[in-house]
């Protein structure tokens, strides 16, 4: 019998370190004024019936996952605007705690279904009582409009396994469009969105130093 916990702990040990190095770059952006590029990060290891259903699918022999499986671990960045995901890319890039791989740039070049992303893949190393283990990392970076499309997409997919109707495929086309518009027209006023969260961060650090002053002064009282 196949232990999945054993081969799939390392994995979830990569998720989570990720995912806490990938959330400091979003708290060091709002320790300053800058506008952060990272909204939010998630992250997840591939449930074992997926594993087996994408294994069989793909004619992926069990002993070979862990190389030919680029998804077993999956990290994912929502960022608010699409110039944040060239940024985050940089970031990534400039990087020396894991390889890039692979990148597949699914923005520029959608897919027919409409799905827009950023893909990277990473050799990621893991250390463990035995040693350190280099394993692969799937790190998607997208947008929250194009996350949403995403998230409905796949419940579809599941749904109706695979065999999507046309009449939806087509629907599902038209959305992903108007979801990209709505991108690029947040992009063009994006210019007031930072001014607006400076304003905010401004007001939120007058606020700390006052109630700083204020306690100050009660302490000396």
């Amino acid at each position: 019998m196949y232990d999945w916990d054993e081969l799939l702990s390392p994995y979830k040990q990569a998720v989570d370190e990720l995912k806490i190095k990938l959330r400091s770059i979003r708290e060091q952006y709002e320790r300053t004024s800058k506008h952060t590029p990272i909204e939010f990060v998630t992250g997840r290891v591939k449930p074992v019936t997926s594993i087996l259903d994408k294994a069989k699918r793909k004619n992926i022999p069990l002993e070979e996952i862990d190389e030919k499986m680029q998804d077993l671990a999956g990290v994912r960045i929502m960022c608010q605007f699409v110039g944040d995901i060239d940024t985050v890319v940089d970031l990534i890039r400039m990087r020396t705690d894991f390889e890039i791989v692979e990148e597949r740039d699914y923005i520029k070049n959608k897919k027919n279904s409409g799905y827009r992303s950023y893909h990277m893949v990473l050799r990621y190393p893991v250390q463990t009582i035995s040693g350190e283990i280099q394993l692969l990392v799937e790190l998607q970076i997208r947008t929250l409009a194009m996350n949403f499309w995403a998230t409905i997409e796949h419940s579809l997919q599941y749904k109706y396994r695979g065999e999507i109707p046309s009449n939806i495929e087509k629907r599902l086309q038209r959305a992903a469009e108007a979801a990209f518009r709505l991108d690029e027209e947040m992009s063009q006023i994006r210019g007031e969105v930072q001014e607006a969260q400076e304003i905010i961060t401004r007001n939120r650090e007058q606020e700390k130093d006052r109630n700083r002053v204020t306690s100050e002064r009660k302490e000396w009282r």
